[in-house]
């Protein structure tokens, strides 16, 4: 199972698309590794820079429709690359989002007002978020703040969270 702990990059943005991820120009690398580099290099945000920002994060939260655009699995192996293996939201592309869960990655979701809180709260701050899976419940902190957050997690994405992703899950039961 990957780890689903550790410092929250805050992309406040909607409709983050998979180009913005990883540009298609890279679509062409045959390693995961050949990605880590280009993580996030597109994306316009005011303040965001990918070469100083996405370092020693390993948590996106964000806003609606992140992952939307082209389908295409190098957008989640950009971020696993990149030790990022979490990205919260209020909603995902359908594709992005199946693509994180088969790839033992989580995108969580959680209702508007809740990440619009947790912007308010943590956004600007170095803050770290810890995954309890046994009781679906994040904990952020920050200096002066802390706060826990319930999710969800259907019995079946858990199931290819803990295994690591669709190919070991298949490896363990066909």
């Amino acid at each position: 199972m990957k780890n689903f702990n550790g410092k929250i990059l805050f992309l406040d943005r909607s409709d983050i698309n998979t180009d913005e991820i990883i540009p298609a120009k890279y679509l062409t690398e045959i390693t995961k590794e050949a990605l880590k580099p280009n993580l996030l290099e597109d994306l316009k945000l005011d303040t965001f820079n990918p070469e100083s920002d996405i370092q020693g994060k390993n948590i996106i939260i964000t806003r609606e429709n992140f992952g939307c655009g082209s389908s295409r699995e190098h957008a989640p192996w950009a971020l696993e690359v990149n030790n990022i293996n979490l990205v919260i939201a209020v909603n995902f592309a359908r594709i992005f989002k199946q693509n994180m869960f088969n790839n033992g990655m989580m995108a969580i979701e959680l209702d508007k007002p809740v990440i619009d809180d947790l912007f308010k709260v943590f956004s600007g701050k170095e803050t770290t978020l810890t995954t309890d899976m046994d009781r679906n419940i994040f904990l952020l902190q920050t200096d002066g703040a802390k706060k826990e957050i319930s999710f969800s997690l259907s019995q079946f994405d858990r199931e290819l969270v803990m295994a690591g992703g669709w190919v070991n899950y298949a490896d363990s039961r066909y």
